[in-house]
């Protein structure tokens, strides 16, 4: 018998007024991994997670967590915690009120967790929120996210006011807890090439589309530059799916979708062609633009009809 998944959705559409936010997504995740939901803005990130986590409604198709439908099903909602860059907290709340409000909401709260966090990133728990800066605010947010232990936990990018040091702390804190205590973690982020380590499973969402679905370890090494003579380089990469072309003078930079044998990579290093690994970010980046290329040229072709 098949593993429930912890989210799943079918044929998944919704528009605001004439902009398609999802367009057709199907997704199915398993529990207890952690997946990057990445994408630029306005590509569908938040919209997807605003309707997985019951806070919005698809014109079409179905959102399922853990086999039930999210929206007002209390059950389900009771398992979900939804982190956001725009986080809301009543004006007059402090900072620790905010922690007890969330420890009476989450059945899983980890008091210990949350103090320790409190303390590595030294926030200031008797102050009021509206008066903590961006950094502080989004270290509120980190810590409800990691202490809740809800079985899914949606992180909309509420660490990008932290400095470099207390996302490295989040991080780290991140991947020993869920070591410990495993569960369902979706990251939503711009800091690509920073996550990267952290990911099981790669999402990227483009104009409301899913362009790629797979495995980190399927996508690290999935792809590389070479660089070298203008002839040379074509000659070597025909046949393969290329992903971004550079140029200057009679030298070229070709990005292209392969894994290449050790053979190859000897022959091309005896052709004088230097070749590079795609960062996962490059990879994105370079997805993402071809997405909207071809969908511009979809576009064209049908208005032309």
């Amino acid at each position: 018998m098949s593993e429930t998944p912890a989210i799943a959705t079918r044929a998944l559409s919704k528009t605001y007024k004439d902009v398609k936010a999802l367009d057709n997504v199907g997704l199915s995740l398993a529990p207890n991994r952690i997946y990057g939901l990445l994408g630029r803005n306005g590509a569908g990130k938040t919209t997807l997670m605003s309707i997985l986590t019951g806070q919005n409604f698809a014109d079409h198709g179905t959102a399922e967590i853990f086999g039930h439908a999210p929206f007002e099903h209390d059950p389900t909602l009771a398992r979900l915690c939804f982190i956001r860059e725009s986080q809301k907290y009543p004006d007059d709340f402090k900072v620790f009120q905010a922690f007890h409000a969330a420890a009476l909401f989450f059945g899983n709260w980890e008091e210990e967790l949350a103090q320790d966090l409190i303390r590595a990133f030294n926030l200031p728990v008797k102050r009021r929120i509206k008066k903590l800066s961006r950094g502080q605010l989004s270290a509120v947010g980190v810590i409800i996210g990691m202490a809740s232990r809800a079985d899914i936990t949606f992180f909309d990018e509420p660490y990008l006011g932290l400095d470099a040091v207390a996302r490295q702390i989040f991080y780290d804190r991140l991947v020993e807890d869920f070591a410990q205590h495993p569960r369902t973690i979706v990251l939503s982020s711009h800091l690509i090439d920073e996550v990267a380590n952290l990911l099981e499973h790669v999402i990227v969402i483009d104009q409301g589309r899913i362009i790629i679905d797979a495995e980190a370890e399927e996508l690290q090494g999935a792809a590389v530059t070479v660089t070298g003579g203008a002839q040379k380089v074509e000659e070597f990469i025909a046949g393969y799916p290329v992903i971004h072309r550079d140029a200057l003078g009679s030298l070229s930079s070709i990005s292209i979708r392969a894994r290449l044998s050790e053979e190859q990579r000897d022959r091309a290093r005896a052709q004088g062609l230097e070749l590079t690994p795609v960062s996962l970010q490059q990879l994105v980046v370079r997805s993402t633009l071809n997405s909207q290329k071809n969908q511009e040229q979809t576009t064209e072709r049908q208005a032309i009809k």
